[in-house]
């Protein structure tokens, strides 16, 4: 496959820095991939799986002569990586990212680029609950979205570059308005997953309480009941709140407009639920879990259920897990 950038400077190795160096190594999409990280360890880690030609601890010098710099990072460093860096891109240089929330990260990138040089911010909606360099795998983007929201008045040259790149590491491309995916993803990926943290914490708290009951009872038994009797729901929750709690900490105060309005209107409509429950009302019951079972249809339908994507190297199916 031809090559689609010379230079490709990855900043940050993590799930999605590691895949996306894996697939442009499988795939040829660049003569070159930079790495850089905040610790040798990871440093050192990446050049051994042998998903980067080199690497290097600042971002300044990791890069000089890119012609596509990514930000992998959590979203809280990107204000302080972009000012860093901002001295060693060259004109012409394409900056883009993989977060989560896209407004705060043209509000964390744009001030620090110096002219001549396009920012096309991007979100891979892709992912496993998965961290590290060892964590990644070529397919992660395979057949998922990646949606790009470049501002207003960007280089259409470097915007059809970046879409030619992800569409060239598997994905189906939307651009979009940086407010408007921030909206939809507060509801299809940053609720679900505080949700899952807060439903986790609760179990938690509730083997803890059982415990302290049972203390000195004959029927006490030392097993975690909550990991000892999940059932498929819990465990997929569990999948959820084991994602890297840095990034989830950064997409919450970095989205927390939208993400709380979504919390208002997911409180709303458990208010409803529990109505129904507390009068009996069955039909109320049936025709909402009718409605939402339609949902999931889609979602594998358009092949986003994670049943329809290559296995990991560890033999397990990603799931949709930005």
């Amino acid at each position: 496959m031809t090559a689609h950038f010379q230079t490709v400077a990855l900043i940050g190795l993590g799930l999605i820095g590691s895949s996306l160096g894996r697939v442009i190594k499988r795939d040829g999409l660049a003569a070159t991939v930079v790495g850089s990280a905040r610790t040798q360890a990871t440093l050192d880690k990446a050049l051994e799986l042998g998903f980067v030609d080199r690497v290097h601890a600042d971002p300044l010098d990791a890069v000089r002569d890119a012609d596509l710099v990514v930000l992998c990072s959590p979203p809280g460093s990107f204000a302080a990586i972009a000012e860093r860096m901002a001295p060693g891109l060259k004109p012409g240089a394409i900056v883009s990212d993989a977060g989560s929330t896209k407004v705060s990260a043209i509000e964390a990138i744009a001030p620090h680029l110096p002219a001549g040089v396009h920012l096309v911010p991007g979100h891979p909606v892709a992912g496993t609950e998965n961290s590290g360099p060892d964590a990644g795998f070529p397919e992660l983007f395979a057949r998922r979205f990646c949606i790009l929201t470049p501002p207003d008045g960007t280089d259409a040259a470097a915007v059809a570059a970046v879409r030619r790149f992800w569409e060239a590491c598997g994905s189906t491309v939307e651009i979009m308005d940086a407010h408007h995916h921030d909206r939809v993803l507060a509801i299809t990926s940053h609720l679900p997953h505080l949700i899952a943290y807060a439903i986790v914490g609760t179990a938690s708290d509730l083997e803890g309480q059982l415990k302290r009951e049972a203390a000195g009872s004959e029927e006490l038994v030392q097993t975690r009941e909550v990991i000892k009797y999940s059932a498929g729901g819990f465990r997929d929750f569990t999948r959820i709140a084991g994602s890297d709690p840095v990034m989830w900490r950064d997409v919450f105060l970095n989205n927390k407009e939208a993400v709380l309005e979504m919390l208002g209107r997911f409180s709303e409509d458990l208010v409803a639920l529990q109505r129904a429950i507390r009068w009996g009302d069955g039909g109320a019951l049936e025709d909402w879990f009718t409605r939402t079972r339609e949902i999931r249809r889609g979602v594998v339908e358009m092949h986003q259920a994670g049943s329809f994507s290559p296995l990991e190297p560890n033999g397990k199916k990603p799931d949709p897990d930005d």
